[in-house]
Formats: structure tokens, C-alpha cells, sequence
């Protein structure tokens, strides 16, 4: 699988490659929670107190002459999946499948952000551990095994309520038979307790540096087979509705409740984890800035990035389309190139070019298809990664309007110049469909600029400028009162280069004609 990124990278990432080429450096940061992102070491397995057998047992230990008038029957249960591809993942989440790449009866030794069963294929997807209702219906065709029957009174609303039962009590009974006692909170703490916090970012050069929440993540807990999760609301607030007695395992999963996914976790989870290990049942609060975790920070700044982008662009007043709702980031730390080749949503039909770079390997692509990707080894500051993020978003609005075609077009004309002039990505301008690259590329590099502008105020630079396409054509515009909304407007599937571009916008603007016709000639249009 290793193999297959390396390759495959080479060859598709520079498709509407956005920024300059290379490797940078790691760059690593101190870590205040010491998070991991190498595999998940499992130590031994644990009893599950969970199970219906154990509960039982603990409500016969704590009621004795109350327990043969109660009937303990499974509220969950304990499986675990083996999708074969990615569609039946996908199948599996949309039935509201909560899913972890790791067992959840066995002692963490180490902490990580993934695991894959050593006897599972790499390159194929890993078990899946969940727990689901004991109603649950399994789909066709989806292999999968069911480990134990277990009781969560959390989940059994016919006695939850009981005021005859202490189910607190009945749970830490539990665990103490089970031998699990030490993960007990002391009851001092006012014994199980719903988990709460606040998960925060800082942008040192906006909001005069003051954290804000990261918006729509799910953050998830667990105790064994006791999961719980719930979203960030947008000031990273976030509250669950089960109770824990004993500490949990807290972990951010950067699914966004807007339907993106940040990614990736090698090639086989759709979005990214970071764990933040064992933390009180009160919850955890966390505050992200430049100097935590490398990782958790860009996911982090790419996360609210991405989702004042879809707010953007849902602002009637602009008029620019908004991604899909399902968009699939990659993010990459040690690259300098970006794009968005939009494999997931059916761009690139012929894909024909890549069999030549991909060998064995090629048939994967038919599997993990990103839309975005990005690469930000040269990603400083939250800035930086804002403006990495949106510059790639504005591409998505744009294959919004224009569809796979127009899209197939762009995407081939940058992978074949990326390979016939060895890394230059965008060609001279001279080549056959130079123009779809001309007005994407334009119009990405504007949307960049325009929007840093926009949050962050004037630029020393402006991006993009350098190449032989002219996004200062569309900055001297928007200065002079045609909206990002209104140009956006012009970019239909029929311009297909800067000529058509320009007759598009005079025929919506007239009004504007003059100033359009100066734009162009001031760069040689």
C-alpha cells in the first residue's frame, strides 16, 4: 500500500496541481498530549463488563432477591465487519454503522490513529469493530461476526428510568468483577457522568489570535462496547447523552457534519483520527494551536477552512457554487503539490494515462478516490493552509457548473504536461486545452487571493501571479465592483479559454464592458 501511494502520487497529485513542487522537511511540534499516529499497539484482552452475562451477574451481586424479577436481555451488540471495498463501507456507515479500525475488549499498550489486523491483506480494508441495537439488520452480502450480546441501560428505555435499579452501580460492580476495577473514576468525582468539553483553534493573525471552536467534527468516546459521539457545534462545543463511570477514550474524527471527510489515515479509512487517549468521564477540553500536534493542527485548520468555505459560498449574495457535500480530502504533510481531480465524483473518466505509472496498482484507483488534496509541507501558519484550502474549494465550485467533461479535459492537460516537460505542471499556455487550465487556474488563484484578502487584509504578495495565465485580471475586476458571485457567474461549461471568458462576462455586464476591456489589455488579453 506504501508502494501504491508513492506511485500513485506521482502520477496524480499534480493533476490540477495548485502549488510549487518538492518535499519539505517534517517540521514537527511539541505535543502537549502526546498524541501518536503510528499504528495502534494492542496489549491483552479484557473482559467486557458490558456483556449481558456480566451485567447479570453484577445485578445479582448488588440485588440479589431483586435480579430473578429482572430480564437482562442484549440492548447491543458486539460485531465486527469485513467490508470488501469501499462501496460496502460507504453502505455500512449509511445504515449509521459507527465503525473503528480496532478491537475494543483489548488493553491500548500504545495509542495511535489506526490499526490493521496483521492478518489482513494491506492493501485491503481491516476489520471494523462496532456496536449496534440487537434489532439490527445485517446487510446481504457483507461478511461479519458477532463477538458478544451485551446490556447497555443507556440504550434499554424500559429501565433506564427504574428507580429500583442503580445502573451506575450495576456498572461499576461490573467492572470490579471483571477485574477492571483500576479504569474506575473514584467516586469522589460524583460517579458517572456525561462527558462534555470544548475543542478549539487559534489563528494567531486573525480574531486577534483568540481561540474559536472547530466546527462540526465528531468527537467520540468509548469505555469497551459504551460509544458515544457527537458534533462540534460551531463554537466546538460538544455534549453527549450517555453517562460513564470509568475513564474513556477520547478520539476527534474529522467526518464533518456537512458530509466531508478529512483524510487520511493510510488509504483505507475515509477520514482522520486523532486520538487524545484516556481522559476523565467529565469530558476533555482541548485547545489547538501552531505549537501542538503537526497533524491535529492542520486537520484541525483545514477543518473550519473547509467549513467557512461551504458558509461562504452559501451566502445568496455571492452566488458561488458549493462543493459536494460528500467531499473527499487528502491530506499530505510532506507535499508541496495540491489538487483537485474530483476522482470520487466521476472526473477523469479515461483513466487509461495512469495505467502507465500505476502497473499492478492501477485497478486501486477504482477504490480510494480523493477529490481534494493537499499538500502543505510548506504550510507554516493557519493562513498558509487557509489559503491552500479554498484555492482547491473554488476548483470544486467550479466542476460544480461545468461537469466531468470540461473537468477530464483540465485534469489530462496538467498530468500530460506534468509528464512530457518533467514536472512543469502547468505547461507554456501553447498546448492543446491550455485554455481549460487557463481559466481553472485564473479563476483558483484569484478565489486564493480574494479570500485572504477577505480575512486576513492586504497581501505582501499575490499568488499566482507568475505563471502565464493572470489571476490579476480578475483582482483588477472585483476592485472595480464585479463580484467573485458575478465572475464566477461567466465561468459556464462553454468558456474554455480566456477569449470566451471575457465575451462571457460583457454579455452578463455590459454595463461593465469598459472596464472588462481594460482588464484584459492591461495583461496583454
Amino acid at each position: 500500500m506504501k508502494n501504491f501511494v508513492s506511485i500513485f502520487m506521482a502520477a496524480c497529485l499534480s493533476a490540477v496541481s495548485c502549488t510549487r513542487e518538492g518535499i519539505a522537511p517534517d517540521g514537527g511540534f511539541d505535543d502537549p498530549y502526546r498524541l501518536t499516529h503510528d499504528m495502534i499497539v494492542l496489549g491483552e484482552q479484557l473482559e467486557d463488563p458490558y456483556s449481558v452475562e456480566n451485567i447479570t451477574a453484577a445485578v445479582k451481586s448488588l440485588y440479589p432477591t431483586k435480579a430473578s424479577r429482572l430480564d437482562i436481555t442484549a440492548t447491543d451488540l458486539y460485531v465486527r465487519f469485513l467490508p470488501a471495498d469501499q462501496g460496502q463501507y460507504e453502505r455500512l456507515e449509511k445504515m449509521g454503522v459507527r465503525m473503528m479500525d480496532h478491537p475494543l475488549d483489548y488493553q491500548i499498550v500504545k495509542e495511535g490513529d489506526y490499526y490493521h489486523d496483521p492478518e489482513i491483506p494491506e492493501e485491503d480494508i481491516t476489520w471494523q469493530y462496532a456496536v449496534v441495537k440487537s434489532g439490527f439488520m445485517f446487510p446481504d452480502g457483507i461478511y461479519y461476526e458477532i463477538l458478544d450480546e451485551c446490556y447497555i441501560s443507556d440504550n434499554d428505555y424500559s429501565t433506564r428510568a427504574s428507580e429500583d435499579i442503580d445502573w451506575s452501580a450495576v456498572e461499576r460492580e461490573a467492572f470490579r468483577m471483571t477485574g477492571n476495577a483500576s479504569l474506575l473514576e473514584p467516586q469522589t468525582k460524583g460517579g458517572s457522568q456525561k462527558p462534555e468539553g470544548r475543542i478549539t483553534i487559534v489563528d494567531k493573525d486573525h480574531g486577534m489570535g483568540n481561540p474559536v471552536g472547530v466546527a462540526g467534527v465528531m468527537v467520540s468516546a468509548n469505555s469497551f462496547v459504551k460509544i458515544a459521539t457527537a458534533y462540534t457545534d460551531d463554537e466546538g462545543y460538544y455534549s453527549f447523552d450517555k453517562s460513564f463511570s470509568s475513564e474513556a477514550r477520547y478520539r476527534i474524527i474529522f467526518r464533518n457534519k456537512r458530509g466531508f471527510g478529512i483524510g487520511m489515515n493510510l488509504l483505507l479509512v475515509p477520514a482522520s483520527v486523532s486520538t487524545l487517549g484516556k481522559n476523565p468521564a467529565s469530558g476533555v477540553d482541548l485547545e489547538i494551536d501552531s505549537d501542538s500536534d503537526r497533524k491535529l493542527y492542520v486537520r484541525a485548520a483545514v477543518n473550519n477552512s473547509v467549513n467557512d468555505y461551504f458558509e461562504f459560498c452559501q451566502n445568496e449574495d455571492e452566488g458561488i457554487s458549493v462543493p459536494p457535500s460528500n467531499l473527499r480530502i487528502w491530506l499530505f504533510q510532506k507535499m508541496t503539490s495540491s489538487s483537485t481531480p474530483m476522482l470520487q465524483h466521476g472526473a477523469l473518466l479515461d483513466r487509461s494515462l495512469f495505467a502507465e505509472y500505476l502497473g499492478e496498482y492501477s485497478s486501486l484507483i477504482k477504490m480510494f478516490l480523493p477529490d481534494v488534496t493537499l499538500g502543505l509541507g510548506a504550510a507554516e501558519s493557519y493562513a498558509d493552509i487557509y489559503g491552500l484550502t479554498v484555492h482547491e474549494l473554488s476548483h470544486a465550485s467550479h466542476y460544480m457548473t461545468v461537469g466531468n467533461r470540461y473537468w477530464d479535459r483540465y485534469i489530462m492537460y496538467v498530468i500530460k504536461s506534468y509528464v512530457t516537460s518533467m514536472g512543469t505542471v502547468y505547461g507554456s499556455g501553447t498546448e492543446k486545452d491550455a485554455g481549460y487550465c487557463e481559466v481553472g487556474e485564473m479563476w483558483g488563484y484569484f478565489m486564493q487571493n480574494s479570500m485572504i484578502r477577505l480575512r486576513y487584509g492586504a497581501l505582501d504578495r499575490a499568488h499566482g501571479t507568475s505563471w502565464w495565465f493572470s489571476p490579476q485580471i480578475l483582482l483588477y475586476m472585483e476592485e472595480r465592483g464585479l463580484t467573485r458571485g458575478k465572475i464566477f457567474r461567466a465561468m459556464t461549461s462553454e468558456v474554455t479559454d480566456l477569449s470566451q471568458l471575457k465575451q462571457s462576462l460583457i454579455d452578463l455586464y455590459p454595463e461593465y464592458a469598459g472596464m472588462i476591456g481594460q482588464a484584459f489589455e492591461r495583461y496583454d488579453y
